[in-house]
């Protein structure tokens, strides 16, 4: 099969693979459509830990299943489907509690197992789920980041007379501000360089404030009475928005890091020892989490709407290259495998 394969930094080339042949209890995925995510940008520039080369990068995904290797828990082929790419025990104390995402055996495609930017990717049956017949398979492919931004509102807690801040207006901050405001949270500040991310932001309801353009705490503080924010979500990961959410929240407040740009960030933790800041770190996501984005897409509750841009897999190197040292108005890259033959 034809995959795009990571060589090592700022390296990525279309190769022939071998197609995966999938064990008892595992099924194989002809994929349809394989996102780009944040931090496999930063993987492609050998910024990841995670990702050691050769690597097939790709868990943002959907698909059609072309061959069952038995105990398929009821799928079939020519069944469309998603997966959660995020492999996990469901035996350990992290499991059995509900938050797999801190599953001390966890595999990510894309990372410890072969990634979906190829014809065919196989999957555990377990973490496979069927799409209702009205959701396309390029809504479908979103299921794994939305449920990133499930996550992250889940752990602010925002209720009904709270205030939340998102830094950062990629897929990621977009689907944190959603969820937050599904939750019922009573407003959400919108930040991002981007006016013209900001304006998809305001159109789904959010407060917005470009810091080239306006004091963002003094912005904040005139919104909020001079209290701040209840929560603050960084979905970029880089220091500087890191130390803008900690100096945004109110005393008591909470602070939920989801993005993973940068490693290494100066923050003033007597401040928050001082004011009883809560700081959070989101990874991924729960099986339940999982599920709820499926259901909120299905329900056309969340999405991006027309902001989806579509290229072919051959593409990917040059996404990878322009959404790292010059993104535009992509709002997110989907790799379609369209045109490719085993």
């Amino acid at each position: 099969m034809k995959a795009l394969v990571y060589l090592g930094p700022e390296r990525m080339e279309m190769m022939d693979v071998p197609v995966p042949v999938p064990d008892p209890g595992e099924v194989l995925i002809k994929v349809a459509f394989s996102g780009i995510c944040g931090s496999e940008l930063s993987g492609y520039l050998g910024h990841n830990a995670l990702r050691k080369p050769p690597l097939i990068f790709g868990h943002e995904f959907s698909g059609t299943i072309v061959e069952t290797g038995g105990q398929s828990l009821g799928l079939r082929e020519g069944m469309r489907v998603t997966a959660n790419p995020l492999i996990t025990c469901g035996k350990c104390s992290y499991c059995v509690r509900g938050v797999e995402s801190l599953c001390l055996s966890r595999k990510l495609l894309s990372a410890a197992l072969p990634g979906s930017n190829a014809e065919y990717v196989k999957v555990p049956a377990e973490f496979v789920h069927p799409l209702q017949d009205h959701v396309s398979l390029e809504n479908g492919a979103l299921t794994e980041p939305v449920a990133c931004g499930v996550r992250v509102a889940e752990l602010t807690a925002a209720g009904s007379e709270d205030t939340v801040l998102v830094t950062g207006m990629g897929p990621i901050g977009l689907f944190a501000l959603q969820a937050v405001l599904h939750q019922g949270a009573k407003r959400v500040i919108a930040v991002d360089l981007s006016g013209d991310r900001l304006a998809v932001a305001a159109g789904l309801g959010a407060h917005t404030v470009n810091p080239r353009e306006q004091d963002v705490d003094a912005y904040i503080r005139d919104l909020t009475d001079g209290k701040g924010v209840s929560a603050a979500i960084d979905a970029v990961g880089s220091a500087i928005t890191r130390q803008q959410c900690v100096a945004s929240v109110s005393n008591g407040g909470k602070v939920v890091f989801t993005g993973l740009h940068q490693a290494d960030t100066n923050l003033d933790i007597n401040d928050v020892v001082r004011r009883e800041i809560k700081l959070f770190g989101s990874f991924a996501y729960s099986k339940s989490n999982f599920q709820t984005a499926l259901e909120w897409i299905s329900a056309k509750k969340i999405g991006l709407g027309d902001r989806l841009t579509v290229a072919g897999l051959n593409e990917g190197a040059f996404w990878f290259d322009k959404l790292n040292r010059a993104p535009g108005k992509e709002m997110k890259v989907l790799l379609s495998l369209n045109g490719f033959d085993q």
